[in-house]
């Protein structure tokens, strides 16, 4: 069992961390003894800034996700890729894993030795209350190199129940992990509410830049921005999952 910290500080967290940030900012800055070491633009107009902190547990990992307006995403794992807890700075929500009610906890050990990690887990929103997530990883034995950075294909698939055991959504589809990292990166996914809305999307990682590359620790998207702009309209009917913060699709949130 591991410290879970609580909603008021999950609150202060996300009052202290973006009312020190413009909202527009250029350059991303990590809440003070924190420590940004990788910086990845992503397919639809998306960066994500991963960072650690001092005051964390060894092997905790923070990842804050910006579109073209700055950042709308946190998320807090620890060395296992276990959801510790995610802020929606759009609307507030804070959603905390629930280790006494959960049944089977992700592992990314178990996904590295067994070549399959099957989860049960439960979340607790200050908005939605108790979610439940049930779902698999499954290492498909490829690799593939992205600008450089060696990473291995995964499938999955996940179904997120509510406090009355109803399905509400369900993606599946492809992801990539990186051993040296202990993190999952998005790949092309399926995603389908309980109203029957289905949105495909593919937010892979396009380019990896680290300490001294010029685009380290930037909060600007760099990749289909003038894209997403013109389907801006387009877009089908808004659906709603909390993604999973191991493996963060920004659609999941529309």
């Amino acid at each position: 069992m591991y410290a879970m910290r609580s909603n008021f500080l999950g609150m202060a967290i996300c009052g202290g961390l973006f009312s020190a940030l413009p909202a527009h900012a250029e350059d991303f800055a990590p809440p003070q003894g924190c420590e940004v070491f990788m910086t990845v633009q992503m397919h639809n107009c998306q960066v994500a800034n991963y960072y650690r902190c001092a005051a964390d547990p060894e092997g905790d990992l923070w990842t804050a996700f910006a579109d073209g307006e700055g950042i709308y995403y946190l998320s807090h794992i620890d060395a296992e890729t276990r959801w510790l807890e995610s802020v929606s700075t759009d609307d507030g929500e804070i959603e905390m894993f629930d280790p006494g009610a959960s049944k089977d906890a992700p592992s990314f050990s178990a996904l590295l030795s067994d070549g399959k990690d099957d989860y049960d887990f439960v979340t607790r929103s200050n908005y939605r209350g108790l979610r439940r997530y049930v779902g698999s990883d499954t290492l498909t034995g490829k690799s593939v190199s992205i600008d450089d950075v060696p990473l291995e294909t995964i499938t999955f698939d996940l179904r997120e129940d509510d406090q009355n055991s109803q399905t509400v959504a369900t993606r599946t589809g492809t992801q990539y992990i990186s051993r040296k990292y202990r993190v999952f990166f998005s790949g092309a996914e399926r995603f389908e509410n309980d109203q029957g809305d289905v949105v495909s999307y593919d937010d892979s990682p396009v380019r990896f830049d680290f300490p001294g590359d010029p685009g380290f620790s930037t909060e600007t998207p760099e990749y289909d921005c003038d894209l997403m702009m013109t389907q801006a309209d387009l877009r089908p009917t808004q659906v709603s999952l909390a993604p999973l913060s191991r493996s963060f699709s920004k659609e999941a949130l529309q």
